[in-house]
């Protein structure tokens, strides 16, 4: 099992179910948390179902690229072994809406924050025999358009569009540790009843309310391909891939784009000031 999990969106839904129930199987849980409270309630319970590891949080908003950067930075000073890094942060945001850094949100926290954690975090996995990457990505992604003219956007658009971006990034990176050990793979997880869309406003909010009451899973049941992905020895080896179910599933066509892919990750890094070449 698993000794060092490092978890981006852990504080509630399917990233704390994951993030207990690995640490009932005994891996110690890194993990980055926005809100101080909700961390420290998490934090608390990991105590309680595995005392006998120093669980670790760390404070940072995943929307800011300084932030990504600089959580990213201590986490891998911290650790010098990560088994796995479950990129799972992920939220959606109405209206007209800009970071720090001038981008949009849905673009910065969805997309960016898994490029980020995972290239500062790459050399700790790639020390790791068999380490592992997941990416929490969407059904959603098929309504996505890779208009890179319009790549700041938010509302419902902008949520599709940053979770094909989850797949391209998979993609590429695969590609690029074709010969490195690490896998990366990407889920769908369903539609879950979580705090998904409580940050927008009173129609969207309320819509999606409705829905989770009407047709959303529980974040247990949300969390079985994303618990799947990191411990299963089925999966072991494999990379690139797109899961739903605990079942790989062709993705859209667009998703498949190696030309989007590479012109993604190339943005990615001139925005970042990151980028990963494999070793010849």
């Amino acid at each position: 099992m698993y000794q060092t999990v490092v978890i981006t969106g852990a504080t509630s839904g399917i990233g704390q179910v994951a993030a207990l129930h690995l640490a009932e199987r005994g891996a110690r849980i890194v993990f980055v948390a926005r809100d101080a409270a909700r961390g420290a309630a998490t934090l608390e319970k990991l105590q309680v179902v595995a005392p006998q590891c120093a669980h670790v949080m760390h404070l940072a908003d995943l929307s800011s690229i300084g932030e990504m950067k600089r959580v990213g930075a201590a986490i891998a000073a911290a650790e010098p072994r990560i088994d796995l890094l479950l990129n799972n942060a992920g939220a959606v945001f109405m209206g007209y809406n800009r970071t720090v850094d001038g981008l949009a949100p849905s673009f910065a926290t969805n997309h960016l924050a898994y490029y980020v954690m995972s290239l500062l975090l790459l050399p700790r996995l790639q020390a790791t025999p068999g380490a592992r990457i997941v990416c929490t990505s969407s059904r959603a992604h098929q309504y996505g358009r890779l208009n890179f003219s319009r790549l700041q956007r938010d509302g419902i658009g902008g949520y599709a569009q940053s979770k094909l971006a989850n797949l391209l990034f998979v993609r590429r990176l695969a590609q690029l540790l074709r010969s490195g050990g690490v896998t990366v793979n990407a889920l769908h997880p369903g539609f879950v009843a979580t705090r998904f869309a409580d940050n927008c406003g009173p129609p969207w909010r309320m819509l999606m309310n409705w829905r989770k009451r009407s047709a959303g899973l529980t974040p247990e049941q949300g969390a079985r391909t994303l618990i799947y992905l990191a411990e299963s020895p089925e999966v072991a080896g494999r990379s690139g891939g797109y899961y739903v179910n605990c079942r790989p599933l062709e993705p859209s066509i667009a998703a498949r784009s190696d030309a989007d892919a590479l012109r993604l990750w190339q943005l990615s890094a001139q925005l970042t000031g990151l980028d990963f070449t494999p070793a010849a």
